[in-house]
């Protein structure tokens, strides 16, 4: 790989590296030689609407934190493989980080170029993923596209250590590799990249609090950190006999946890939490509290896990029962947290206001195939095991077609494989959905029939050996024994859709999927609010022509959030695709409604 280090002609001074602010010795964390400690706090600029930035990052001050700390997703700047990386807008992270030290906290930034963080991909763009290439390996293939990106990136960074007078006091190695793999110097080559494009501060990794996961995540002359839920007293003896002159440092503790569709909403009780960050900071500890705010996975950003062999994706609602609520709400847990790390400095943030609830009432427009029909881009024909990324897409859905003869009595459709979703239609008409594999019984007429496979990609997996897990039917459609061959593929990518030019005349049958639109009106103040969507289905809203999510009736999320950055005063409009069955009315409520609620806490 090149160095980022030039041999200077015989007359040039090249000025050495600043030192950098952090350093350590006999368990003890120095800036310039002084003790002290990290109270950090994660808050992911992508996850906040940058309008809102500054009054999140303050509410971390309020908690009485010193640090932020944010992970950077690559596919976020970087989607497509010859798209220069975006730093513009809300992919600026610079005019992000600026703004932390104008409200007074230091900064940690986690580049990855893995970072999990419950995020589509675990960050890693579908282009790399998708090419075949040995995934956070040495091979020099995934190595190269890593110092293409940091090479964009980091000159961004280098201005803003805290070295050269900027708020940046620490970057972490990749993430948690110890839970991942054992290529022995793949993290030394990330460490080696990041010095190599201007990286002066402390490096530091983070790992499991177990031997297995420290054994493969740690570096020599870098310091160990950990991430946990619980026993910081066993994770400090144990980095403590790996790590003897080592401060303990948990860079992650998960004081909630984030939700998946179909589950409970997890929560973690106040005084768990909070005696768990006592535990952790006692003895000068240092602590990022994992999520400070966790804010929401708005678009199509939310990731998924595989659990015990099941795809589950991951909520549009990041709350992850942080002390600051997704809605900037300062919780019972915040003001305890807030008692644990001593803050003596008042409160500066108030409690957020929301719009007066109300009812919206709801035009219902195009059917869902009308939708596709006009919203398809590129058919082509393919084999029934085709996949998204061959077919050059990568979020929203692929639209599979078939004409193929059907026998006049009942059989089965049998789907062998789909990622993630399919929705299934037969001469025009919904005949029920396949989650990964199945079959449907459909009437035949002995004679040609159109089949319709809408598939929907839910999340992509960021956690675990399933990253890069490809999507779209991925086995062959059988009708009862005999497979159909035939297919036309189209793409169908939300994040491009004229809304406009999609609307149709309303439709008598209100149940049948579709597109649906609303609008409400907003004199005065304009103030976040939560969109509920009682007797819908599944599938995408807008606000505004911004896409703000998913939404599924099996929640635990019954609320979407919407900031008030995205709404106006005066006319607003909403819009819906859904997949399974038009509801009635919208309401705006004045609270979060997050689900029934569930004790977690996370425990290795």
């Amino acid at each position: 790989m090149p160095s980022a280090l030039v041999t200077p002609a015989s007359d040039a001074t090249v000025p050495a590296p600043a030192a950098p602010t952090l350093s350590w010795a006999g368990n003890r964390l120095l800036r310039e030689g002084t003790r002290t400690r990290i109270l950090a706090g994660s808050l992911h600029y992508f996850r906040v609407h940058p309008d809102q930035w500054r009054d999140r990052l303050q509410r971390l001050r309020d908690l009485g934190l010193n640090t932020v700390d944010t992970y950077v997703p690559w596919n976020f700047h970087q989607p497509g493989p010859d798209d220069a990386p975006d730093f513009t807008g809300w992919r600026d992270i610079a005019a992000f980080l600026r703004i932390a030290a104008e409200v007074g906290l230091d900064a940690i930034v986690r580049p990855g170029p893995y970072i999990c963080a419950e995020w589509t991909n675990g960050g890693l763009p579908t282009w790399l993923t998708a090419s075949g290439i040995p995934l956070r390996t040495a091979d020099p293939r995934f190595l190269d596209a890593v110092d293409a990106w940091f090479a964009a990136l980091l000159p961004r960074l280098t201005d803003l250590q805290a070295n050269v007078g900027g708020p940046v006091i620490a970057v972490q190695v990749e993430n948690e590799f110890g839970s991942y793999g054992d290529d022995p110097s793949y993290v030394a080559e990330v460490a080696r990249l990041l010095r190599a494009h201007g990286i002066t501060e402390m490096l530091y990794t983070a790992d499991g609090p177990t031997d297995l996961m420290l054994d493969a995540g740690m570096l020599p002359d870098t310091l160990a950190a950990l991430t946990l839920g619980s026993q910081p007293g066993a994770a400090r003896e144990l980095i403590r006999r790996r790590r003897p002159d080592e401060p303990f440092f948990v860079a992650e503790f998960w004081n909630g946890w984030f939700d998946h569709w179909g589950t409970a909403h997890h929560v973690r009780g106040t005084a768990s939490a909070a005696g768990t960050l006592a535990g952790i900071i006692e003895d000068g500890g240092s602590v990022s509290i994992y999520m400070a705010h966790g804010g929401t996975n708005f678009g199509l950003w939310s990731g998924a896990n595989r659990v015990d062999g099941r795809l589950m994706a991951t909520t549009t609602s990041y709350d992850s029962d942080a002390p600051i609520a997704e809605d900037g709400t300062l919780t019972p847990k915040f003001f305890a947290m807030r008692e644990v790390l001593g803050a003596t400095e008042p409160v500066r943030s108030a409690q957020p206001e929301f719009l007066a609830p109300q009812r919206i009432d709801v035009a219902r427009g195009a059917d869902l195939l009308s939708v596709l029909d006009a919203a398809a881009t590129g058919p082509r024909r393919v084999a029934a095991a085709s996949s998204f990324e061959e077919l050059g897409t990568d979020d929203g859905f692929v639209r599979y077609t078939a004409d193929t003869l059907l026998p006049d009595r009942e059989l089965r459709l049998v789907f062998e494989r789909i990622a993630d979703r399919a929705f299934v239609f037969v001469d025009g008409e919904p005949v029920g959905e396949i989650e990964e594999r199945g079959e449907i019984v459909v009437r035949g007429r002995g004679a040609r029939a159109r089949i319709v496979v809408l598939v929907e990609n839910r999340g992509r997996v960021n956690y675990g050996s399933s990253i890069g897990e490809r999507k779209g039917m991925l086995g062959p459609v059988l009708v009862d024994r005999r497979i159909v061959q035939h297919w036309e593929a189209s793409a169908v990518d939300p994040t491009t859709f004229d809304l406009e030019a999609l609307r149709a005349p309303a439709q008598p049958d209100t149940q049948r999927p579709g597109l649906a639109t609303a609008s409400f009106e907003i004199i005065g103040a304009v103030r976040d609010t939560h969109l509920a969507l009682p007797g819908w289905g599944t599938g995408l809203v807008w606000v505004n022509g911004f896409l703000l999510g998913r939404y599924s009736e099996v929640g635990p999320q019954q609320t979407q959030y919407v900031p008030a950055p995205l709404l106006r005063a005066g006319t607003n409009e909403i819009v819906l695709l859904e997949l399974r069955r038009r509801g009635g009315a919208l309401e705006l409520r004045a609270t979060a409604e997050l689900g029934p609620e569930e004790e977690y806490v996370e425990e290795f």
